[in-house]
């Protein structure tokens, strides 16, 4: 089978090594434009473009696929399909209704829950306990193409958008491969979306990172954790944003006439009184401009005021 991949980020990395070891015909990557990062802000090549070179694959990276010159360089292919991971572009009409078999993407939720750019992160913000791949035919809509194959994995109560797409990849990538096989036979029937059980997952802003105090624990703990790395979840103290990187709900009672947002430190422990009665407990944080660390190091390094507070009150 004859294929033209897209993808940019490491998540669509492994679907991209193991069509590879597959023995499907790549004709051509495409992938984001480079980037600049770092200190010296050095153009670095997204990982995608990184594997395909090391594999010797032809690299494309249009800024816009709209372009004409890009769609008049990308019509002289013929490919059986275009597989489609995480790549940051909608796919225009002209490109789904280039290859026979059609756009097939790989995304990371059970549809038709979580259409949108941040699938992953959304499912754990919104404290989901199970999650998973689907493979899906690419329409002209966000994310409503008829699904294909689907893959179910349970949530983890210490996963983190790191953690869970790090378990979601290879997933995806033998569900790629599978899919493919089966439309190449011809056994397999694609299946429309029920689109009142649709939810969306748009694309996370800086803002989405700000902890409002007044929802319970367990609420701030999925957002800490959906989160992390970006944007994070983070609040004031002391004027300073202090970043939130672990936490879970507490075990304790909260304090008597405690509002969201009074910090409870006990036996080096160092809890937030969250809503409805509810305690978070911080195990790990960082002030802005200074090092990660466990709680009970930051409580031995600030003397806290009685009933003192974060966020913005």
């Amino acid at each position: 089978m004859k294929l033209l991949f897209c993808g940019t980020p490491q998540f669509a990395v492994p679907t991209l090594e193991k069509l590879l070891a597959e023995k499907f015909t790549i004709e051509l990557v495409l992938t984001n434009p480079d980037e600049p990062r770092g200190r010296g802000y050095e153009l670095q090549a997204p990982p995608v473009k990184q594997v395909a070179t090391r594999a010797g694959l032809q690299v494309f990276q249009p800024a816009k696929l709209k372009e004409p010159a890009t769609v008049e360089f990308l019509s002289r292919f013929h490919p059986d399909a275009i597989v489609v991971v995480a790549y940051g572009h909608i796919i225009p009409k002209w490109m789904i209704d280039l290859p026979r078999y059609g756009c097939i993407n790989l995304h990371a939720s059970l549809l038709p829950k979580y259409r949108g750019a941040a699938p992953i992160q959304w499912a754990l913000i919104r404290g989901e306990t199970v999650t998973g791949i689907t493979t899906m035919k690419i329409d002209p809509g966000l994310d409503t193409g008829d699904m294909l194959m689907k893959c179910e994995i349970p949530i983890r109560d210490d996963d983190t958008t790191e953690t869970l797409s790090e378990r979601l990849s290879p997933l995806g990538a033998d569900l790629m491969v599978e899919t493919l096989r089966r439309l190449e036979r011809g056994d397999l029937v694609p299946q429309p979306q029920d689109n009142s059980l649709a939810t969306l997952a748009p694309m996370l802003k800086k803002e989405d990172g700000v902890i409002d105090w007044a929802l319970s624990a367990n609420e701030i703990w999925w957002r800490v954790r959906g989160l992390r790395p970006w944007p994070g979840a983070y609040t004031t103290f002391r004027g300073e944003n202090l970043h939130i990187w672990a936490a879970s709900p507490a075990a304790t009672d909260t304090p008597s006439g405690a509002e969201p947002g009074m910090l409870v430190a006990e036996h080096g422990r160092l809890s937030v009184v969250s809503g409805q009665g509810t305690l978070l407990e911080v195990r790990e944080l960082q002030l802005a401009g200074r090092k990660r660390l466990p709680a009970r190091d930051f409580l031995n390094g600030v003397r806290l005021a009685t009933q003192e507070r974060v966020g913005n009150k």
